[in-house]
């Protein structure tokens, strides 16, 4: 099974982003040493506890860092920008860094509405038309004759992938013959279906003959149970109090969400999370990703693991790509 990193340079708080940062470029470094084939990174806005708001210029930074692994963006959010812009970035990056750079692209607006607002340059982003947006994203990468002239040159082949978690991203994907990432981990409620969905409408393109897709999900991976279930649970309070507005840009430690009172809310909450994540020993988390990658027929997995220590983190990332050398 092919294996994948996502990092979405998390801060344990907001004065911590230059840290958060500098954690993702050792990552990379450390995820190229072990084998995985791609380090993607993330785009959010207005997070205090996520510093990667601009993917493509961590990219840069990425690439530098490392020689051999595939980086991309898990995405960019096309609805924020031109599709113009977003293939002249790319296309630099893709000729600063040869056959190693992916585009991501994805319709969330990955913020509150008010940011994206301010994304728009004060209106409203047109979620509407990114399949359009899509479209004319393909002709500036692959058309060699497409109006503006993209400069410099995209390199032939450039893969643009279609991210989502909604039916609506597996057909657009299918009907444009693009390899399709679906967020699990954003979704755990997404069905198998939708990959199938997707393989069973693809129109072959002439970058992408046969469908391919991955599934992104979340890992916590330790050495024994106990442990991995704590790293877990930290993630699960951090995230909730968030979304809920109680976390005041910061985070829980393992040992403070070990002692937190769960109630109805949160073990409900915790709950919807379960169905589509493999939490455990190696062995445990690689029979539960397995199983993950045949339900949704997947070409390949890539892993998120958001645990509050990056000591934790690139543990979970070794006893993984360990386990499924052996």
């Amino acid at each position: 099974m092919k294996l994948s990193v996502l990092d979405q340079s998390l801060a344990r708080t907001a004065e911590q982003a230059a840290q958060a940062l500098r954690e993702t470029i050792e990552m990379a470094r450390y995820c190229e040493s072990l084998g995985y084939e791609r380090f993607w990174v993330s785009e959010h806005h207005a997070f205090p506890s996520v510093a990667g708001s601009a993917p493509e210029v961590l990219l840069a930074a990425l690439g530098a860092a490392t020689s051999r692994i595939r980086l991309g963006s898990g995405g960019i959010m096309l609805p924020h920008y031109s599709a113009y812009k977003v293939a002249e970035v790319f296309s630099l990056l893709a000729n600063l860094y040869p056959e190693r750079i992916d585009l991501g692209v994805g319709r969330a607006p990955g913020a509150d509405m008010s940011t994206a607002v301010a994304l728009a340059n004060g209106r409203r982003p047109n979620f509407e038309r990114f399949p359009t947006q899509v479209a004319e994203l393909s002709d500036y990468l692959w058309n060699p004759d497409a109006k503006p002239l993209v400069s410099p040159r995209p390199p032939a082949g450039m893969p643009l992938w279609m991210l989502g978690s909604s039916p609506d991203s597996a057909m657009l994907a299918a009907q444009r013959g693009l390899p399709y990432n679906l967020g699990i981990f954003i979704n755990p409620q997404a069905r198998p279906e939708l990959v199938k969905l997707y393989k069973s409408r693809f129109q072959p393109s002439a970058l992408q003959p046969e469908p391919y897709a991955i599934i992104t999900t979340s890992v916590f991976c330790a050495e024994d149970e106990e442990r991995a279930k704590a790293l877990q649970l930290t993630y699960d309070l951090n995230l909730f109090r968030f979304v809920t507005g109680q976390s005041e840009n910061r985070s829980l430690t393992p040992q403070a969400a070990l002692q937190y009172p769960l109630g109805p809310q949160e073990r409900s909450f915790i709950a919807s999370r379960n169905v589509s994540r493999a939490v455990g020993t190696p062995a445990q988390v690689k029979a539960q990703l397995e199983l993950l990658a045949e339900q949704f027929a997947a070409d390949e997995v890539m892993v998120v693991s958001n645990m509050y220590y990056f000591e934790d983190r690139q543990r979970s990332f070794k006893l993984l790509k360990e386990v499924f050398s052996a």
